[in-house]
C-alpha cells in the first residue's frame, strides 16, 4: 500500500440538515496528504439535506452525490461504493464528526495490521441535557456492556467496529453490504469478512464524535431496530450471538414476569423491577459525573429506554425477516468513476 493512497469517503444520508455540513467539513479538513473524494448517497429526505448537499458539491470539487431512492442505509452505502473509485473506502455517517487525523491513522493501521477493516470509538456527545444523558449512557458499561467501540479498550482484533475504513477489495469480495439488513449491516458485513479469513481491527486511536438521537421516542426506535436486526443476524449466521446481546431480552422478560407476579400473587415479585431501577439509578451516578443536574437525572431514562427497547426488539423480531434475508441476492459492488 502506498504511504498516502487515495481514499473515498462514503456517506449514507437521510434528513441530516442539522449535522451534514459540519460532518463534511470534518472530512475535507482531514490532516491527510493523499487524494480524497466524498460520495454522499442521498435518501428521500424531507428537510433541507438535499439543498445542503448541493451547496457542498458546488463549493468543493471533491464532493459528489448519488441517489438512494430506497432511503435504506445498506443500499446507500452500496450506491456510494459503486460511484467511488479509490482503493481505501471510509464510511462516515451524516451525523458523525471525524477527528482531525482519523483517515491518516486508519490508513496507517491498515498497513501495520494487514486488516481488511479498521475502526475505533463511537464517541457520543450531546448538545443539550437529553443528548448529554444519552451520550453518557451510550459510553458506559451499564449502558452497552463491554463493547469496546462504545466504551474504549485496547487495540486488537474485533468482531465489529464502528463505521469502518475498508480495503476496497474486501468490500468487492463480499459484494458490499447485504441490502436486506436495514440495521446491523455493519455487524453482518464484518462477520462475513471474518468468515472469509479477513481481520477486523479495533483501535482507540480512531475516534468519531457522534450525535445521539434527540428524543426518547427516537432513541427507543433506534434501539428497538438494533435489537430486532441483531436477532436476524443471529438467525442468519449461526454462532454469532453472545451473552452481552442476550442481556436486554432476559431483563425484559424478568421485569415483565416480576410485574405480573407482583400485581397478581405477591409484592415480592416487584423485587426484580425494583432491583433493575435501583441498578440503573446507581449506575447513572458515575456515568453522569461532571454533567449538569438536568442531564444526570435523565440518564436512568436513557438507560431504561436503550435496554428495554433493544430487548423488546430482539424478542419480537419476526422469523420472516431471516427468511427474507436468506433468500435475498446482493447486487455486486463494482469500481466505477464517481459522478
Amino acid at each position: 500500500m502506498n504511504a498516502t493512497p487515495p481514499v473515498s469517503v462514503i456517506m449514507p444520508v437521510l434528513n441530516e440538515e442539522r449535522h451534514l455540513r459540519n460532518s463534511v467539513r470534518h472530512i475535507l479538513e482531514q490532516e491527510y496528504d493523499g487524494e480524497m473524494e466524498v460520495v454522499i448517497a442521498l435518501g428521500p429526505s424531507t428537510d433541507r439535506t438535499d439543498e445542503i448537499a448541493a451547496e457542498l458539491v458546488r463549493e468543493d470539487p471533491r464532493v459528489h452525490t448519488v441517489p438512494n431512492p430506497t432511503g435504506r442505509t445498506p443500499a446507500a452505502l452500496n450506491a456510494a461504493i459503486k460511484a467511488s473509485r479509490h482503493p481505501i473506502v471510509v464510511r462516515v455517517d451524516g451525523h458523525g464528526m471525524l477527528s482531525a487525523n482519523y483517515i491518516a491513522t486508519a490508513v496507517r493501521l491498515l498497513e501495520e495490521t494487514g486488516a481488511q477493516n479498521v475502526g475505533g470509538i463511537m464517541h457520543a456527545e450531546g448538545e443539550n441535557d437529553w443528548e448529554h444523558a444519552v451520550a453518557a449512557a451510550m459510553t458506559s458499561k451499564i449502558g452497552v456492556g463491554n463493547a469496546a467501540f462504545h466504551t474504549g479498550g485496547t487495540a486488537g482484533p474485533a468482531e465489529t467496529v464502528y463505521l469502518g475504513v475498508f480495503r476496497r477489495e474486501a468490500l468487492e469480495r463480499q459484494d458490499g453490504y447485504n441490502v436486506e439488513f436495514v440495521r446491523a449491516q455493519d455487524w453482518e458485513l464484518n462477520f462475513r469478512i471474518r468468515e472469509a479469513g479477513g481481520l477486523i481491527w479495533f483501535s482507540p486511536e480512531l475516534r468519531v464524535r457522534y450525535r445521539p438521537r434527540p428524543s426518547v421516542r427516537a432513541l427507543a426506535k433506534q434501539y428497538k431496530d438494533y435489537g430486532r436486526w441483531r436477532h436476524v443476524v443471529a438467525r442468519y449466521h449461526q454462532g454469532s450471538i453472545n451473552l452481552r446481546y442476550l442481556a436486554p431480552p432476559v431483563a425484559v422478560c424478568a421485569i415483565a414476569a416480576g410485574l405480573v407476579v407482583g400485581a397478581v400473587l405477591t409484592p415480592w415479585g416487584l423485587i426484580v423491577p425494583g432491583g433493575y431501577l435501583a441498578a440503573i439509578t446507581a449506575g447513572s451516578l458515575p456515568a453522569g459525573k461532571g454533567l449538569p443536574l438536568k442531564a444526570r437525572i435523565r440518564i436512568p431514562v436513557a438507560l431504561a429506554t436503550m435496554h428495554m427497547s433493544w430487548g423488546i426488539g430482539f424478542l419480537t423480531s419476526p422469523r420472516s425477516l431471516a427468511r427474507k434475508v436468506i433468500a435475498s441476492r446482493r447486487p455486486a459492488v463494482g469500481t466505477t468513476t464517481a459522478v
